[in-house]
């Protein structure tokens, strides 16, 4: 199995200006193809840094991806930086500068003096056709490595990289195997039990258990390794039947289901709607629950002055009898302690619950938002298997 490494280049990446998405995009799409990503990283527009980096790399992985500093301007070093990592000088490619022209008379302009410089190509590199923009992606082919160059426009990386770079790796790999990974959501439980639950599980090698904590939820990531998308389908499916059995009701759905999500098709289950008050939140839980866009979500309702009146509030929003469930949530910092109310209202009964969180304040929020959710959740399937 291959290994390969991503290195995103960009100062503005590197000081935090815009957020490096090629890099997930490109490792999600590799390693279904049974490609091991041994590292990413992130280097600014210096062809030195560049070059040391990329033949750290090589010495590493045999593939090696870079995307970004593939334009026209000074501070795009990548092409110098590339021919430096593997003993090579840049060559004019004349049909390359054409193609460039062409581009640029088609939308009534010219390219400047500075374009052409997108038209220089490492020494015997392969040049890869780029049919949504100018810079012209390559790939250079030593004895032990493949340098694969894609642009940073994420649109022109992806085609790119979809139409020509895949192709490439499975023609000079050996890709025999591929790679899945399903991860499953969990609420109601820490980190800490769940690792205690599952812990021989997490020691496995293949297929492979790990786990990721966020306020309220963690997730079990369940990676396999198999001769084709069937057989690694399989070995996760096998793991999260076990899996399931020994956490039950706290693994809420997978994948890209969410919380907010499985918690509503609950309560429709039950026939009911659903309407909120919160404070201390900046209307978080609202904006996740209109998010779905499902017409059983009548909205927020109007909130107190502070959380000493939440359950008043939601007492007096009860009678009304707006909503058949009304979610109330309140977060408070006192003292440094995050106080967490939850009140929700059912046809059935009226459930309350309160925490303190000594977490940074910003977290609170989204916990409270994951917990109350949960708790709605819970409250409707208890409901179902009742009837």
């Amino acid at each position: 199995m291959p290994s390969a490494e991503i290195i995103a280049i960009g100062t503005e990446l590197l000081l935090g200006e815009i957020a490096d998405t090629n890099t997930q995009y490109i490792a999600r799409t590799i390693r279904d193809l049974g490609i091991n990503i041994f590292r990413t990283s992130i280097v600014g527009d210096n062809k030195d840094r560049i070059a040391t980096m990329v033949r750290e790399a090589m010495n590493r992985s045999e593939i090696i991806i870079t995307t970004g500093g593939l334009g026209p301007t000074v501070d795009d070093p990548t092409r110098e930086a590339l021919a430096m990592s593997s003993g090579t000088q840049l060559v004019f490619h004349p049909e390359l500068w054409d193609s460039i022209i062409k581009r640029f008379n088609v939308t009534g302009r010219k390219p400047g003096e500075n374009q052409k410089q997108q038209a220089y190509i490492p020494q015997n590199a392969i040049i890869l056709n780029n049919p949504v923009g100018t810079a012209p992606a390559f790939i250079i082919k030593t004895d032990n490595n493949a340098i694969i160059s894609l642009p940073g426009v994420p649109a022109e990386m992806k085609t790119i990289l979809i139409q020509s770079v895949i192709p490439y790796l499975k023609d000079n790999f050996e890709l025999k195997e591929t790679l899945k990974v399903r991860v499953l959501h969990t609420s109601g439980a820490g980190e800490g039990w769940i690792d205690e639950q599952i812990s021989d599980l997490e020691k496995l090698v293949n297929p492979t258990v790990g786990l990721a904590a966020h306020a309220g939820i963690v997730d079990i990531r369940i990676t396999a390794m198999a001769d084709n998308d069937e057989k690694a389908e399989e070995k996760i499916d096998n793991l999260e039947t076990v899996i399931k059995a020994r956490l039950g009701d706290h693994i809420y759905g997978s994948d890209a289901s969410s919380l907010e999500r499985t918690a509503l098709e609950a309560t429709i289950e039950c026939g009911w709607t659903v309407s909120s008050v919160e404070i201390g939140t900046e209307g978080l839980l609202f904006q996740r629950l209109t998010s779905l866009q499902n017409k059983s979500y009548l909205g927020a309702l109007e909130t107190p002055a502070n959380s000493n009146h939440l359950y008043q509030t939601v007492d007096k929003h009860k009678r009304d009898e707006i909503s058949n469930v009304i979610l109330g949530l309140a977060v408070n910092l006192k003292d440094n302690i995050s106080e967490i109310q939850i009140v929700i209202h059912t046809p059935k009964t009226d459930h309350e619950h309160q925490i303190n969180f000594s977490g940074h304040p910003q977290y609170a929020p989204i916990l409270g938002v994951n917990l109350v959710l949960d708790h709605l959740r819970r409250i409707a399937m208890d409901e179902k298997r009742k009837e």
